[in-house]
């Protein structure tokens, strides 16, 4: 290995530790917010309305993150974020100590600015690679999240009663550490700053970029894959404490290992899509979601949520990886910011929605209901891939841009 490969693994296995880090926190949140909002919410239906703004502040992070990074460059640009993300665990902790699901939500829109940031990571990874190398440095970096599974469930189980009558609050102002040890890793990390191809070269009219049929689809995988693992994985904690009757720390070892499944294949996604292309993973992750459906809607015991929720996360995996692979391939350099900005809003604008609605889908109609609405999301995807490969693929007018304009590394 020479000392340019050795360093280009190194920079991409710190992003992965990065991102591992940062979601935990984001896998915490997901594991204790719905109960905390169950908990301190006068309105029970509101209770996954905290994951909804956590999605939402993700969601609107995406592209004043992207401009950010465009203009700072992506180390201090994840600094920021970070520091963001540090003001929301403290104030996600008084909320709770205090009662104030107002403030709680609030708080947890932070935690969701972070998560928005940290969401370019992948992006982070595919610009200091080459091309030859990019999928699978997106799948490395991805592959940090199988970390955050089993810390963040973790922390919000061992954490949750550090502090008296204020479940999870202790939980939260733990994960503080995680963001110190961010801030030390960015700052030994080299990371490329913007060229100034990126900062003031030519750009193509919007409606030509977004217009794009290969954006148009790599856009819905991640959205429709994102939605689907948004909704159900919300409402799996109601479903298996409140409705099933299971304790919190079964739901905790469930989100756990779909966490697990969400970024462990990220072992072998990028040499599969390599391998196959994006389309045919879209498909497989389509496949896996519905196999999930059935198995949810199947029955209620502790392995029927562990089994569904693993291929829940495999699905979304293949959905969202092979999404991104695909829209690196659409945008110029100069248009690296926006592109990636506004796929990022729409992925997490989906996510948000379905967060919302799953705890009123849970709480009003059931577990059942909330596995069967995402079917039509499912089958929009299906048929978005199909336009694409019989309409546009085989033409081949989408070529890959050519992205192998790295800029200087930072000191």
């Amino acid at each position: 290995m020479s000392r340019a490969e050795f360093d280009l693994l190194k920079t991409i296995l710190l992003l992965s530790v990065c991102f591992a880090l940062t979601g935990s926190t984001s896998s915490l949140t997901v594991s204790a917010s719905p109960l905390v909002g169950f908990q301190i919410a006068d309105n029970k239906a509101l209770a996954t309305l905290p994951l909804a703004f956590h999605l939402i502040g993700t969601m609107l992070a995406g592209i004043p993150a992207s401009f950010l990074m465009k203009r700072v460059g992506r180390r201090y640009g994840f600094m920021i974020g970070t520091g963001i993300g540090s003001i929301g665990a403290v104030s996600a902790a008084l909320s709770i100590i205090y009662f104030n699901f107002t403030f709680f939500c609030l708080s947890i829109f932070c935690l969701g600015i972070l998560s928005g940031f940290a969401q370019l990571y992948r992006f982070a990874a595919a610009d200091v690679a080459t091309k030859e190398f990019r999928t699978k440095a997106v799948s490395l970096v991805m592959f940090g999240g199988i970390v955050a599974g089993f810390i963040g469930p973790t922390v919000a189980s061992k954490a949750k009663d550090l502090i008296p009558n204020a479940q999870f609050a202790g939980s939260y102002l733990f994960v503080i550490l995680f963001h110190f040890l961010i801030f030390s890793i960015l700052l030994r990390t080299r990371l490329p700053r913007p060229s100034a191809v990126e900062q003031k070269g030519e750009t193509r009219p919007l409606k030509e970029i977004f217009s794009q049929p290969k954006f148009i689809v790599a856009a819905l995988s991640s959205m429709v894959g994102y939605g689907v693992m948004a909704m159900i994985m919300t409402a799996t904690p109601l479903a298996m404490t409140e409705g099933s009757g299971h304790p919190f720390s079964d739901a905790a070892f469930v989100i756990q290992w779909h966490v697990v499944g969400m970024f462990a294949p990220s072992v072998f996604t990028g040499s599969l899509i390599h391998r196959f292309g994006s389309v045919p993973i879209i498909f497989t992750g389509i496949l896996l979601n519905i196999l999930c459906i059935g198995i949810n809607i199947s029955g209620s015991e502790v392995l029927n949520y562990w089994s569904a929720l693993i291929l829940l996360g495999m699905g979304w995996n293949f959905m969202f990886v092979a999404g991104t692979t695909m829209v690196t391939e659409t945008y110029h350099p100069a248009e690296k910011a926006i592109v990636q900005g506004v796929n990022d809003f729409l992925v997490f604008g989906v996510a948000a929605i379905s967060s919302l609605l799953a705890g009123t889908l849970q709480t009003s109609l059931g577990w059942e209901a909330v596995n069967l609405s995402s079917i039509p999301l499912l089958g929009l995807a299906s048929i978005a891939l199909l336009w694409y490969i019989f309409g546009y693929a085989q033409k081949k007018e989408l070529s890959t841009v050519d992205l192998d304009s790295r800029s200087s590394f930072q000191k």
